[in-house]
């Protein structure tokens, strides 16, 4: 299928969260209906979709009866077996494509494409047992980072390597699952591009936003990013790179390091991305539509940014300001209806936004 989709088509979602909560409300403001596939019960995507099945993704009649059920899949998350996207495929297009994600599912892999690409990555190796990860860290060095290959996120799976003592305890903490090691690299600060393609190769990119994480997870994207015009273009040029080579449909997250010797890529999201926040408030056209825009067969919005931006994650706790954060000027809240708090837990955003002073 390749023609476009009219308003009142149904666009299946993968996922639950936030971000699926998210994409149904900006599907809604373009006349479509959502349906939402979700493991857990009650989920923040399921208080604003059309639908909502509530099924395990080894449950092949469900999946059967959800493919049925659309015009086109999408999903806000990496992490789908791959035979719940044999069976789905086998019925509907899936839009981000499954080569996506297939890369995006493992951090080894994801990191020989980029060097595939000419791309630069910061230096890693396979680690099976300790005496790969003994040799690893002969020749990478420590301070390093060891991290599983797979299922990973917000800091998640993960163990430093501050010396080689450090090493044993690190493998163990895998839990005997496929890891990667990374080593460090000296960066000025983290960017992320936001970058979309539709599906006629036509891409449209994101201002880069500049990120903070705390105990690993994003704190705060600033737009617009510390960064020189010839690094701007250089980033959005390997966005765009990177969606060509896998004639992506649908919008991405890139992440990078700002390095003396260039742009390093830290990792890719085949989705909507957390740093894109922003553009909820800084543009006409937001993240969440250009994904659908895409997925659906309709041309890109008009991304350019029209006002500055500091988007900052709710975590936690951080719910206990919403009621002064509603009182400010210029501050768009963005909840996500999750019914319990937890440390750690992305409970919504805000979007402060600094107007354009220009006439």
């Amino acid at each position: 299928m390749t023609e476009a989709l009219k308003s009142g088509a149904t666009i299946g979602i993968l996922g639950g969260g936030q971000l699926g909560r998210m994409l149904s409300v900006a599907a809604s403001r373009l006349g479509f209906v959502t349906h939402i596939y979700e493991p857990g019960a009650n989920p923040p995507a399921g208080q604003v979709a059309d639908r909502l099945t509530t099924a395990g993704y080894e449950d092949a009649e469900a999946l059967a009866a959800f493919a049925a059920s659309v015009d086109v899949i999408t999903y806000e998350f990496e992490n789908i077996p791959t035979a719940a996207l044999d069976i789905l495929e086998s019925h509907r297009p899936i839009r981000p494509g499954r080569e996506a994600l297939r890369i995006s599912q493992d951090r080894l892999t994801e990191k020989n494409f980029l060097q595939d690409l000419g791309l630069k990555t910061a230096p890693f190796a396979d680690i099976t047992d300790q005496a790969s990860l003994d040799t690893a860290l002969a020749e990478i060095g420590a301070p390093a980072i060891l991290k599983t290959r797979r299922f990973g996120y917000d800091g998640k799976g993960q163990a430093r390597i501050k010396t080689l003592d450090d090493a044993q305890q690190a493998l163990g903490d895998m839990a005997g699952a496929p890891a990667l090691l990374e080593g460090f690299i000296t960066f000025s600060h983290e960017v992320s591009v936001i970058a979309a393609r539709g599906i006629k190769g036509d891409v449209s990119c994101y201002d880069p936003g500049e990120n903070v994480h705390t105990d690993g997870i994003l704190d705060t994207t600033t737009v617009p990013a510390k960064l020189s015009a010839g690094q701007r273009m250089d980033a959005v040029l390997l966005a765009a790179n990177i969606l060509n080579k896998l004639d992506y449909v649908g919008v991405m997250g890139v992440e990078l390091f700002v390095t003396p010797q260039g742009l390093v890529v830290n990792e890719i999201a085949p989705r909507v991305h957390n740093s894109g926040h922003w553009t909820q408030n800084g543009c006409t056209v937001d993240q969440f539509e250009q994904h659908i825009r895409a997925v659906v067969g309709w041309p890109l919005g008009d991304g350019q940014r029209h006002s500055d931006v500091v988007m900052e994650n709710l975590i936690g706790d951080d719910m206990d300001r919403v009621p002064e954060l509603a009182k400010e000027a210029d501050c768009a809240l963005h909840l996500y209806g999750k019914a319990e708090v937890k440390p750690g837990r992305k409970m919504g955003h805000v979007n402060r936004v600094i107007r354009s002073q220009s006439k």
